[in-house]
């Protein structure tokens, strides 16, 4: 239920750090705001925010003295229970807003070992667990030697970014200059910034999942299996276009995958909290970890874990945050769904944005609009540009997956083109 601000609301006080659009986060503040009372520090003021938190201050969350001190006024007149954030460009100072506090969770030594991909590849390579050859490189030279000795096809990244943002595939040497500039050119202000910016590393065949883990003292538990689905040309070739969730999948029951997961975790000395990790399952078996992402899964995957078995990843990690063990339930009878997303046919700013509901037939059970007028979206690997999403819910994935092949016949999008991304 949303904030009750009757007199005796006897939840906990969580900050909360950063918000971001409703339409894809709405659901995580619906589902922590049922056990805690929620306090807003954001950048912005609250807008979409209002039911379901107990107040906000306007801060800006990179600035960790701002933060800090924001989060001690709020302090001196409630009692704090811990620190919650789930957007990856504010995690870093929230675990060292975190730590200033005086709350165990979220290390922020941990965090940037997870946050800085080539540190979290020397851990795990040190540990034992296989991985892809990967450097971090300052220059365009330094990316073509390495790209050298390792050969073609590789995979070129900004060090410390999510979301695919400036990711490339480069499957020739004539086409590394472009794929260079654009991650090194794909920066953002306010958190760390490398001299090696620009990882270099080997492209690894196969499928890649995505695991949602609550940690709790250096338990894991797996709670949502998200197998990606890919563009697969074009533009779109890397960006993940949707995801496919099976709450019966084999990986959250196989014992072995559970030990690598605890393993991996420590390795990294990453004991309590929530992550988003990712793995490449290549064809000799091996499950190689991409990336360890210490917050919840973006593209709603947390939200198709409610939706297939009624497992509450957001309130666990909150639970974490306070320093309670994790309410892990699996409620629902279980199922699976596919959610895919929508792209503008071009860079645009949008002048309307509209979702064609009439179409949906089961096993269809969502579609939702994510672009406003005034939005100025630009397409991978310039720009996140996500306009909408429709949602299957059914007993398989091959059905879930028959039903949204195209999620683009579900909207309109109509704008102005903006001047080609260089």
């Amino acid at each position: 239920m949303p904030y009750d601000a009757r007199a005796g609301d006897e939840r906990p006080l969580l900050l909360l750090v950063a918000s971001s659009y409703w339409v894809y986060r709405r659901y995580i503040l619906e589902s922590v705001s049922a056990r805690y009372r929620l306090w807003l520090l954001n950048p912005t003021p609250a807008t979409w925010e209002d039911p379901y938190i107990a107040g906000h201050t306007v801060v800006d969350c990179l600035d960790l003295d701002k933060l800090t001190a924001a989060a001690r006024e709020v302090a001196r007149d409630h009692e704090v229970a811990g620190v919650f954030c789930y957007d990856e460009v504010y995690i870093e100072t929230s675990a060292h807003l975190s730590a200033a506090l005086g709350f165990p969770v979220l290390d922020p030594d941990a965090v940037a070992r997870c946050r800085d991909k080539s540190a979290t590849r020397a851990v795990l390579a040190d540990a034992g667990f296989p991985q892809p050859a990967s450097r971090a490189v300052a220059s365009l030279a330094e990316a073509r030697a390495f790209a050298g000795e390792i050969g073609y096809p590789i995979i070129v990244k900004p060090r410390n970014l999510g979301g695919s943002l400036g990711l490339s595939k480069v499957e020739r040497p004539d086409d590394l200059d472009a794929a260079f500039a654009l991650t090194d050119g794909t920066r953002m202000g306010g958190i760390r910034q490398f001299g090696d910016y620009v990882i270099v590393e080997e492209f690894l065949d196969g499928p890649e999942i995505s695991v949602e883990c609550v940690l709790f003292k250096g338990e894991c538990t797996p709670l949502i299996v998200a197998r990606k689905v890919l563009g697969g040309s074009g533009d779109l070739a890397f960006e993940e276009i949707g995801h496919d969730v099976d709450a019966n999948d084999p990986l959250l029951s196989d014992a072995e995958f559970h030990d690598t997961l605890t393993r991996v975790h420590a390795a990294v000395g990453f004991t309590d909290g929530f992550t988003h990790i990712e793995f490449k399952l290549t064809p000799d078996g091996a499950k190689h970890v991409i990336e360890i992402n210490v917050r919840l899964g973006g593209g709603m995957i947390p939200y198709l874990g409610l939706l297939t078995s009624g497992v509450d990843a957001p309130l666990a990690a909150a639970d974490v945050a306070v320093g309670r063990p994790p309410a892990v339930a699996f409620p629902k009878p279980r199922k699976a769904a596919s959610i895919r997303f929508a792209y503008p046919p071009y860079d645009m700013e949008i002048i309307s944005a509209t979702a064609h509901p009439e179409l949906m037939r089961p096993p269809v059970a969502e579609v939702e609009v994510g672009a406003e007028p005034g939005m100025r979206i630009r397409r991978p690997p310039h720009g996140l540009a996500r306009c909408g999403y429709v949602i299957a819910v059914g007993e398989t994935l091959a059905e879930t997956r028959a039903a949204v092949p195209d999620a683009a016949r579900y909207f309109t999008f109509e704008g102005t083109p903006l001047e080609t991304s260089t």
